[in-house]
């Protein structure tokens, strides 16, 4: 079987269970864009030197995670009610503890915030900053979504939650290797 079908020429793409929408129907904007911040994943795990044992947390944890964002992609791109509902995966209440668990480990060895962070210091953090905002960027495509398709509110929660845990893993990276945050300096 050859990677092209050429079924998406006219600007359409199928849903899984059936159906065909365009390619820029909120649906597809959001899977989209949880594919992006899957991607940027594999580069903040490719960054993680696994012979560190805070960034081999990491490196084990975003991998995980990567293998969850695609069954939230799977997630969204099976409508409710759809023929092929009860095989995907959905995203639920045991995912957000799951996050929540991971941003606990993660953020305890990290120093109480006294001031905003800057994304930046070493190049993992600042991966994992643009994993932040790409994530936040996902979240906002999902509540729009919620509004026109209900999706349900766990995936928004679960993204919300993930966007605390790259915060948490963006400051750990930096302390793991020794560079300080980058405090937020007000214009007086």
């Amino acid at each position: 079987m050859k990677l092209y079908t050429k079924t998406g020429d006219d600007g359409s793409t199928g849903l899984y269970g059936g159906g065909r929408v365009q390619k820029d129907h909120p649906r597809i904007e959001a899977y989209g864009t949880v594919d992006e911040l899957n991607s940027w994943l594999g580069m903040c795990a490719s960054e993680c030197v696994v012979t560190q044992p805070v960034e081999a947390r990491m490196y084990a944890m975003l991998i995980h995670l990567q293998s969850r964002l695609f069954d939230l992609g799977a997630d969204l791109a099976t409508p409710t009610g759809s023929t092929t509902q009860a095989r995907v995966p959905r995203i639920g209440d045991r995912h957000i503890a799951e996050s929540e668990a991971f941003i606990d480990e993660i953020d305890g060895g990290n120093e109480e915030i006294r001031v905003f962070i800057l994304p930046g210091g070493t190049m993992l953090a600042t991966h994992l900053h643009v994993a932040r905002t790409v994530c936040r960027r996902a979240e906002r495509l999902l509540v729009s979504l919620n509004e026109k398709e209900p999706i349900g509110n766990a995936p928004i929660q679960y993204l919300n939650r993930l966007g605390d845990l790259f915060f948490a893993m963006a400051r750990r990276a930096n302390l793991a290797r020794g560079v300080a945050d980058i405090p937020w300096k007000k214009d007086a």
